[in-house]
């Protein structure tokens, strides 16, 4: 056992922190929900970065399907619940976290408990969990708690902060009163308006809405651990400009692309509803 573990399994992101910011991530906790194809490389990141209070949910387990790109899926978990492999993991880290566990989905009723103590919520969910979504966005804008969602498309990620006393993720996305389909299209295209993805979906058939079924890659779920890290620190250290929503990002290495996108009005700006209405057509 290493003495001091914290000190000296960090001691390598010194430099890029001060000691001093080091020691103030130890203190900060995250919410995340969602231990899938994103919200597992989060948590592993994070700790890697040393921080070490979290709140972690997911109701599932490891599924043959998920072994293409999420972490703690091997053949060995398959049939696990995804909160206990991922906080085994992220103690074999670090054993000092402090790590609370929720194993049951994230609604209306829990939400409250899940995101209390938080400083930040970090997005994990499932891209089709809607309802949970909008809830724990709702609940984090209502505690006034920073929350930062990154979403793996194609061979890239889209990332969105919404920030305490700036637009919410209700007043961009307007989801109120949407089909399911609809919310999910409007989902999608608030995300990445640039859409960098499309040029290279080579077979759509894959994406099904209907069964809640799309296409996943690897190499997007480590882009998005390594982008939503990077907004989670400048956040919890007040170090840096945090590009807040209606701005958002979308780094796309197949299309050899960044996009800087700024949305004001979220999906109700004009050039958001012409894209709205090709998506709708094209996913229907």
């Amino acid at each position: 056992m290493i003495t001091d573990h914290s000190t000296e399994a960090f001691s390598r992101t010194i430099g890029w922190l001060t000691p001093d910011e080091q020691r103030v991530l130890r203190t900060k906790r995250v919410a995340l929900a969602g231990l899938g194809g994103v919200g597992g490389s989060h948590l592993l990141t994070l700790a890697r970065l040393g921080v070490e209070r979290f709140t972690i949910a997911d109701p599932d387990v490891f599924e043959p399907v998920n072994l293409n790109r999420q972490v703690g899926a091997y053949v060995s978990t398959c049939g696990q619940r995804k909160v206990e492999v991922l906080a085994r993991m992220a103690r074999d880290i670090n054993p000092d976290l402090d790590l609370r566990t929720f194993d049951t989905a994230i609604d209306g009723e829990n939400v409250s408990a899940f995101l209390r103590d938080a400083d930040l919520y970090l997005d994990g969910l499932d891209y089709f969990a809607v309802a949970a979504r909008r809830a724990v966005f709702a609940a984090s804008a209502e505690l006034a708690i920073p929350a930062v969602t990154a979403a793996p498309l194609g061979m890239g990620a889209a990332l969105l902060a919404f920030l305490p006393g700036k637009m919410t993720f209700e007043e961009y996305f307007r989801l109120d009163g949407r089909t399911e389909h609809e919310q999910l299209v409007r989902f999608l295209v608030g995300l990445s308006p640039a859409m960098l993805q499309l040029r290279y979906l080579v077979y759509p058939q894959a994406v099904d809405f209907a069964r809640q079924r799309g296409p996943s890659t690897p190499m997007a779920c480590e882009i998005c651990a390594g982008m939503a890290a990077t907004q989670v620190l400048k956040i919890l250290l007040c170090r840096g400009t945090v590009l807040a929503a209606p701005w958002g990002q979308q780094f796309d290495p197949y299309r050899n692309r960044y996009a800087k996108t700024w949305r004001p009005w979220g999906n109700a700006n004009p050039l958001q509803r012409l894209v709205l209405a090709s998506a709708l057509r094209l996913l229907r």
